[in-house]
């Protein structure tokens, strides 16, 4: 892949409203420090957006040079979502599998 390209990984879940700072915590201290020590993750980011009935969706983002240094950090399938212990006790939706695209520019 051309070096100025990227692979942007983006998983998505729902949580309630009221965990929100707990969960947003608990994924920086876990997925998204585990993203930002693989090597080849050039940076990583979680987003919000409060949603109807006290819910709010969470995204994470992550951009990395290419699939094998997605492959070093997700596991052979890099489309599977990857999970850590306390996930269930937050998440009331999530996508098992995430989305990858190319960054061009």
């Amino acid at each position: 892949m051309n070096s100025e390209h990227s692979i942007v990984r983006m998983w998505r879940g729902v949580i309630r409203t009221e965990d929100r700072d707990e969960y947003v915590d608990y994924v920086e201290r876990t997925g998204i420090e585990q993203y930002r020590s693989t090597p080849g993750n050039r940076d990583a980011w979680t987003l919000t957006r409060e949603l109807p009935e006290g819910l709010t969706e969470i995204v994470t983002v992550s951009r990395w040079e290419s699939l094998e240094s997605i492959r070093a950090f997700a596991g052979e399938d890099v489309d599977r979502a990857v999970y850590y212990p306390e996930d269930d006790r937050f998440l009331v939706e999530r996508d098992d599998v995430v989305r990858h695209y190319v960054q061009r520019s």
